[in-house]
């Protein structure tokens, strides 16, 4: 082999693995590309965890109380669907699903109601509107019986007078878990569904803004393709080192 026949080789094998290594890395790049194509979601998930609660505190007689609070409990995905209480009715006897009152500017919930021997709220879960105002009524069966909320961001009078009210006003979207508390190991427990944004069963949680993984041929692909791309440049090392030499000898 002569040194121009030798140089003409080199440059060939050079040029060979050139193409090869920009053909496997264009390979790559187009696996991945494939991979994520239409793969790419964003969830409208933005959460807002509230739980302020601005009471106005007028009283009026009898007990009924407006409180112009904003308050949110839990904070979960908006959009409606099937309210997640948590787990929080699941010891109310009387909880048979969520009751719609949406559409009414004033809904009541009896307190003692006939279920679980007048240990009961009546319906258990209400939804209703925002600005919607709750009324308590008391049946003055079952005992003394009160108004507090999960969080003790309200709370009503402790009492068993038939025809007592309580009322609140909710203008904030959320769930509002309450009890009664002489009765809540009984089960004596209630729910308050605010508008659209509130924890739901139905919202899937957001993809968020972390890093994403490479899927899994894009990333078998890249490793194939770096194996053979550092073989490539071996293989063109050693041809330029030793390949004049036996040339040479030749």
């Amino acid at each position: 082999m002569t040194d121009g026949s030798a140089d003409v080789s080199r440059r060939g094998f050079l040029t060979a693995a050139a193409g090869t290594g920009v053909v496997a890395a264009s390979g790559t790049a187009a696996a991945q590309q494939n991979e994520t194509a239409g793969g790419n979601q964003t969830a409208n998930g933005n959460a807002t965890a509230g739980g302020n609660a601005t009471t106005g505190g007028n009283a009026t007689a009898g007990g009924n109380e407006t409180a112009g609070g904003n308050e949110t409990d839990g904070g979960g995905a908006g959009g409606g669907g099937t309210p997640d209480f948590g787990g929080w009715l699941d010891d109310a006897p009387n909880f048979d699903g969520v009751v719609d009152r949406r559409g009414q500017d004033e809904v009541t919930v009896a307190v003692g109601g006939e279920a679980n021997n007048n240990l009961s709220f009546e319906p258990a879960a209400v939804h209703v509107d925002n600005g919607a105002t709750v009324v308590w009524e008391w049946t003055g069966e079952g005992g003394s019986h009160n108004v507090v909320h999960q969080d003790g961001n309200f709370e009503s009078e402790l009492t068993g007078e038939a025809g007592f009210t309580y009322e609140r006003t909710f203008e904030e979207d959320g769930i509002y878990n309450y009890y009664c508390n002489p009765h809540r190991a009984s089960g004596m427990l209630g729910s308050v569904v605010v508008g659209t944004d509130y924890p739901s069963v139905d919202t899937g949680g957001g993809s968020g803004g972390g890093p994403q993984e490479l899927p899994g041929a894009a990333l078998t692909l890249s490793v194939a393709t770096t194996l053979v791309m550092v073989a490539t440049l071996g293989l063109a090392y050693v041809f330029l080192k030793y390949g004049g030499a036996a040339a040479d000898e030749h």
